[in-house]
C-alpha cells in the first residue's frame, strides 16, 4: 500500500480497491492498486468475470466500492462520484449500450450534445471532426438499431467523446466487433492520446489489443496477476518460446509434454509452440529420438498470451490443468470422408428482399479441414452459416452439407443429426446442473435411455467435467461452461462442427486448451470444423480462411498463404520506435498518411520500406527525436485488412 496520493493530481490513482458482490463468496475486485498518468492508455486486461467491468465502474462513479482508495482528477470518486461524472467520458460494455436504437445517428450525437450541453461551436467543430475519423457520415439518418456492431460502437463513442473529456472509460469497446472497425476505433484512441494527451482506461479481453496500450494490467479472479507495459512483460518471460514444425502437431504436442523443461503448450494451426524453462537440451536432438526428424524448430519471441498463461501458473501452479483427451472415446465411430469434401457451395446466395446478404458462394471444405471464417460485421458470416446449418434456406445456388443437399427440405431436416452447432454464448441453461444440460441436448439429439447416459458419462470424463456433473451451469468459470457447450454439441458424434465465435470472453489457457481438443477431433477422427471469431491469433488454427465482404467471399487460402499475397501487394509494415512517441506521430502522419499509433510505437504498410525508413530518419533527427526502424512481416490481422481495403477500392 502507498502511503499517500501523490501532490499533482494523477488521472486515475488506485490503492487496495476491494469489491463484493452478495451472489459471490470471492471478491470481484481484490485489493487491485495501479496509477494512469496523463497522455497514456492503461488496459484492464483479462477474459468475462475477471473484474475488470467492476473497476471501470466504480472509477466511472456508477458503483460502490468495498474498501480501498480510488481517485479520478484527484477527485475522491468512492466519497463523491458525482463531482466526478462530468470530467469523463464513460462507454459501457455492450454494442451501443449507451445509444436509443429507435434515433438515428444524428439525433443519438444531439441528444449527448444536450445531455453534456456542449457548446454550439465546440458542438459543430466536433460532430464534423468525429463522424469523419468514424466514416459515419453517409449514415446519419440511418436508425442506430440498424447499424451493425462496428458502426453501433463508433456512435457510441462518438456519444461517449462529444464534449472531448480529457479522462476516458471505455468498457471492452472491441468485444464483438471486426478487425476494420478495430482498427478505426483505436486509430481514434491514438489521435486523441496524441493530439489532446487525453488518458484512457479501457478493457478488453482480446491479448493482442494489449499491445496497441501503453501499460497494462492483466487480471484473473479479481486480482492483476501481472503489470508493466507490454514489452517488459514479455522481456520478463523466462527461458525460451520455440515453434515447432513439419510433423503431426498432435504428435509432437505429445512428445513435448513430457520434457520436464516444458512450461506450456499451445496448438497454433500447423505448428506447436513449446515455452521451455531455462537449461532446456537441445529440441532437434529430443525430437529425433522420439521419431520425429522432420520436424523443424525455430525460436520466436512470446507474447502476451505466453505472459498471461506463465503469470497464472506462476501464482497457481497446475491451474486450469487439462489431462490426455481420449479422442476415441469421444468419438467412437470412424472417420467419415464425404466425396467432394464435406461442404460444398455453387454460388450459393441469400436474399431479403432487395438486400443480398450472400451473394454467390462458391466454396469447398474437404472432411476433418478446420476452416475459419471471417469478415467485417455484416458481412453475411452468420447468414452463411444459418444455411449451412439447414436453419436458413437458400435464395439461389447449391449447397451440400455432410453429403446432403441443402435445396430439399428433408434432408435439411435430416442434416441436424450429422452436425453440431455451439453459439458464441454457448447456449446453456445456467438454472441446470451440467449434466441437466447435456440430458437436454441429448434429448434434443434423439438420443435416450443407456445410450444417452454412456455418451454423457464418457463425455464427462474425457473432458474432465466429471467432478462438476452436480453444479449449476451458472457457478461454473467461462472455460468450463465453454467445455459444456461443447460436450454437449459432440453428444451424436457429428461430422461438421459449427462453432460461432467460441472462445469468446475465455481466459487465455482455457483457450488454449480448447483448441488443442479442436485440432485432435479434426485430425484423429475427421470431424470438420467451421468456425467463425473476431480474434485475429485464432485464425493461425485453422488450415484455410475464407474472407467475406459486402456478402461475397472474396479470398480463401492458407493464413500463410494469405500473408504472403498481401505482403505481396502491400509491401511489409515499417515500425518506428521512440521515446516521444506523439511528438515523433505528429512529424510523420503529414508524410505517412497510413500511419498509425500502436502503443508507444507508429507503424504503417510501405511498398518501399527501405526508402521510407531514410526518410522517417531525416525527418525525425532534424526535430532531435531518437528513434529505432524495423522492418516486420504482416500479421494476419494485416493481412485481413489488406483484402478488404482492396475489396473496397475494386467496389469503388
Amino acid at each position: 500500500m502507498r502511503d499517500s496520493i501523490p501532490s499533482v493530481p494523477l488521472p486515475f490513482h488506485v490503492d487496495g480497491l476491494v469489491k463484493r458482490y452478495r451472489s459471490s463468496g470471492e471478491p470481484a475486485v481484490d485489493a487491485v492498486a495501479f496509477d494512469v498518468s496523463r497522455g497514456e492508455i492503461f488496459g484492464l486486461i483479462g477474459p468475462d468475470g475477471a473484474g475488470k467491468t467492476s473497476i471501470v465502474q466504480i472509477l466511472a462513479g456508477v458503483l460502490s466500492a468495498g474498501g480501498g482508495t480510488a481517485t479520478v482528477g484527484g477527485i475522491d470518486v468512492l466519497r463523491d462520484p458525482e463531482r466526478v461524472k462530468p470530467l469523463i467520458g464513460y462507454m459501457p460494455q455492450g454494442l451501443g449500450l449507451n445509444l436509443y436504437d429507435s434515433l438515428t445517428v444524428d439525433e443519438n450525437i444531439s441528444f449527448f450534445r444536450d445531455l453534456r450541453q456542449v457548446p454550439p461551436a465546440q458542438f459543430r467543430d466536433n460532430r464534423e471532426r468525429l463522424l469523419q475519423m468514424t466514416r459515419l457520415t453517409a449514415f446519419v439518418d440511418r436508425p442506430a438499431g440498424t447499424l451493425s456492431g462496428g458502426m453501433r460502437q463508433k456512435l457510441a463513442l462518438i456519444c461517449t467523446l462529444l464534449h472531448l473529456p480529457d479522462i476516458l472509460l471505455l468498457d471492452e469497446p472491441t468485444t464483438g466487433v471486426d478487425p476494420i472497425s478495430r482498427r478505426d476505433f483505436w486509430t481514434i484512441v491514438h489521435d486523441l492520446v496524441a493530439t489532446r494527451r487525453a488518458t484512457v482506461l479501457l478493457t478488453t479481453a482480446y491479448m493482442d489489443e494489449a499491445e496497441r496500450c501503453h501499460r497494462v494490467a492483466l487480471m484473473h479472479r479479481g486480482r492483476f496477476i501481472a503489470q508493466g507495459t507490454p514489452e517488459s512483460l514479455v522481456a520478463a518471460v523466462p527461458g525460451a518460446l520455440v515453434s515447432i514444425g513439419g510433423a503431426a502437431a498432435e504428435r509432437v504436442l505429445a512428445v513435448a509434454a513430457a520434457w520436464p523443461e516444458t512450461e506450456s503448450l499451445a496448438m497454433f494451426g500447423s505448428e506447436t509452440h513449446v515455452l521451455l524453462r531455462d537449461g532446456a537440451a537441445p529440441v532437434e536432438d529430443r525430437l529425433r529420438a522420439a521419431g520425429l526428424e522432420s520436424a523443424s524448430v525455430r525460436r520466436i519471441p512470446p507474447g502476451l498470451e505466453d505472459v498471461f498463461v506463465h503469470s497464472l501458473r506462476r501464482q497457481a501452479p497446475g491451474s486450469g490443468a487439462l489431462g490426455a483427451i481420449d479422442i476415441a472415446s469421444i468419438i467412437q465411430r470412424p472417420p467419415v470422408v464425404v466425396d467432394g469434401g464435406a461442404v460444398r457451395t455453387d454460388r450459393l446466395t441469400r436474399r431479403f428482399g432487395r438486400f443480398v446478404a450472400v451473394d454467390q458462394v462458391t466454396l469447398s471444405i474437404g472432411s476433418g479441414e478446420i476452416f475459419g471464417l471471417l469478415g467485417p460485421n455484416g458481412a453475411g458470416k452468420t447468414t452463411l452459416i444459418k444455411m449451412l446449418c439447414g436453419l436458413d434456406p437458400p435464395s439461389g445456388g447449391l449447397a451440400q452439407v455432410a453429403g446432403l443437399a441443402l435445396s430439399d427440405r428433408r434432408a435439411r431436416e435430416a442434416l441436424r443429426g450429422r452436425i453440431g452447432y455451439m453459439s458464441q454464448r454457448f447456449s446453456l441453461y445456467r438454472d441446470l446442473t451440467v449434466r441437466g444440460n447435456l440430458e437436454l441436448y441429448a434429448g434434443l439429439y434423439g438420443l435416450s435411455g443407456p445410450t444417452a447416459r454412456q455418451r454423457i458419462a464418457t463425455l464427462l470424463d474425457a473432458l474432465g467435467l466429471a467432478g462438476e456433473a452436480g453444479r449449476l451451469t451458472e457457478m461454473l468459470p467461462l472455460g468450463l461452461r465453454q467445455r459444456v457447450a461443447l460436450a454437449g454439441a459432440l453428444l451424436h458424434e457429428p461430422q461438421i462442427l459449427f462453432l460461432d465465435e467460441p472462445t469468446s470472453g475465455v481466459d487465455p489457457l482455457a483457450r488454449r486448451q480448447f483448441w488443442a481438443i479442436i485440432h485432435q477431433m479434426a485430425r484423429r477422427a475427421g470431424i470438420t470444423v467451421l468456425v467463425s471469431t473476431h480474434y485475429m491469433d485464432e485464425a493461425e488454427h485453422c488450415d484455410r480462411l475464407g474472407l467475406m465482404h459486402r456478402g461475397r467471399l472474396i479470398a480463401a487460402a492458407a493464413p500463410a498463404e494469405l500473408k504472403r499475397q498481401a505482403m505481396a501487394r502491400s509491401g511489409p509494415v515499417v515500425v518506428v520506435q521512440t521515446p516521444d512517441f506523439a511528438s515523433a506521430f505528429a512529424r510523420l502522419a503529414g508524410r505517412f498518411p497510413g500511419a498509425a499509433l500502436y502503443g508507444r510505437r507508429i507503424r504503417w504498410r510501405s511498398q518501399h520500406p527501405d526508402e521510407d525508413a531514410v526518410t522517417a530518419r531525416a525527418l525525425l533527427g532534424a526535430a532531435g527525436l531518437p528513434a529505432e526502424l524495423s522492418r516486420q512481416d504482416l500479421s494476419i490481422e494485416d493481412a485481413f485488412v489488406d483484402f478488404i481495403e482492396h475489396a473496397r477500392v475494386a467496389d469503388a
